[in-house]
């Protein structure tokens, strides 16, 4: 996976665009173009040192299920841990947009992750934050129902130790279980 990017089993590899003569100054220029464009694509969305403000479409398991997910916010610490030498709050703001054909209904809370430098992976939790709304939506506890042009934006709150030295948020769709997933470094 790359950062502010989606990895996934069997990703897209058409990178179609225009080409321009061969030779060594041709190769330069098209080397520079692919350098370049990761850093303006994250100045054009306003991506953050933390990844945020960076979309990342996903693809569901089933036909016409795509998902746009952007990274809005990191929030460490997201309040005062409930006793000296507990678990630390983080919350990740997230905004889900379905860009597909057929309605979206998932819980966002277990299909975003929290890794550690150290490997850790922590799993998002259903609860609410001082920070802002949890992502589930009205329509049933802990799960976010989008039609097809319509979005959700709102928290999702993880527990982590004190210690824990966070390096990437990731999400993907089916509860965390799609082969799709999107992931934006914290470093």
């Amino acid at each position: 996976m790359r950062h502010g990017s989606r990895g996934s089993h069997g990703g897209h590899g058409d990178h179609g665009g225009c080409r321009t003569g061969g030779g060594r100054a041709g190769r330069a220029g098209r080397t520079a173009r692919l350098l370049l464009a990761p850093l303006v694509a994250a100045l054009l969305l306003g991506a953050g040192p933390d990844g945020s403000g960076e979309t990342v479409p996903l693809d569901g398991d089933r036909p016409g299920e795509h998902l746009d997910v952007t990274l809005t916010r990191v929030v460490d610490p997201a309040g005062r841990p409930p006793a000296p030498g507990a678990d630390r709050l983080v919350a990740v703001g997230l905004r889900l947009e379905n860009t597909g054909t057929v309605p979206y209904q998932d819980s966002p809370a277990p299909a975003a992750h929290l890794l550690g430098t150290d490997g850790q992976r922590f799993t998002g939790l259903s609860g609410t934050t001082d920070v802002g709304p949890a992502l589930p939506g009205p329509a049933l506890p802990d799960t976010v129902t989008l039609d097809p042009g319509r979005s959700a934006s709102g928290y999702v709150v993880f527990r982590v130790p004190q210690e824990a030295d966070l390096a990437a948020v990731q999400f993907a769709l089916d509860a965390g279980l799609g082969d799709d997933v999107a992931q934006w470094s914290l470093a």
